[in-house]
């Protein structure tokens, strides 16, 4: 995993708490890397899980919703960092629709040996879009985080219903429904 999504995610707990947790999340881990991550390094996924579980003991608030807040947050600082990869698009379902095949290309012209999750579209309506996420990572509920902000960013109301379709959570569909707000 790259470390950008370990900076953010540690900038994010600074931002919400203070420094001192940032340090004693990363004491209490007992992570390789010390907490020190480059942008541009890789590091492996279980330290950032290794530090959401010391952050989810901190402050009491589950893991999983730690992960959905770490992916709204993920989501509005990379659509400030590079609006250039996402300013074509007008609506969440087309964001969503075009990850794979346009966004996650963009992405690893920037990051070449970026290990980016599967992003498959089911099916999309004009009311209903259906992604199915493969990652061996299991952070469907970083996705679900993503989602929602991305649809909050568009101004877009709609339900997202996350059905985890394995035991060991590396797949997980998500049926999301508008309700109200922009069409598409």
């Amino acid at each position: 995993m790259k470390g950008i999504v370990f900076r953010e995610f540690l900038q994010m707990v600074e931002k919400k708490f203070g420094y001192n947790l940032v340090d004693q999340i990363i004491i209490d881990s007992k992570i390789e890397s010390n907490g020190a991550y480059t942008s541009v390094g890789t590091y492996p996924h279980e330290e950032l899980f290794l530090l959401v579980k010391e952050l989810s003991k901190n402050i009491d608030v589950p893991f999983s919703q730690l992960l959905t807040v770490y992916g709204e947050y993920v989501f509005d600082k990379f659509m400030s960092a590079y609006p250039h990869l996402t300013e074509k698009y007008t609506d969440a379902f087309t964001l969503l629709y075009n990850i794979e095949d346009t966004i996650h290309v963009e992405v690893l012209k920037l990051y070449p040996d970026a290990q980016l999750p599967s992003i498959l579209t089911i099916s999309k309506t004009e009311q209903e879009l259906i992604l199915e996420y493969s990652s061996s990572r299991k952070m469907g509920d970083f996705a679900e985080g993503m989602i929602t902000s991305c649809l909050k960013y568009f101004n877009e109301e709609a339900t997202v219903k996350k059905e985890v379709l394995n035991s060991d959570q590396s797949k997980v569909l998500f049926t999301i429904k508008k309700t109200h707000g922009k069409g598409i």
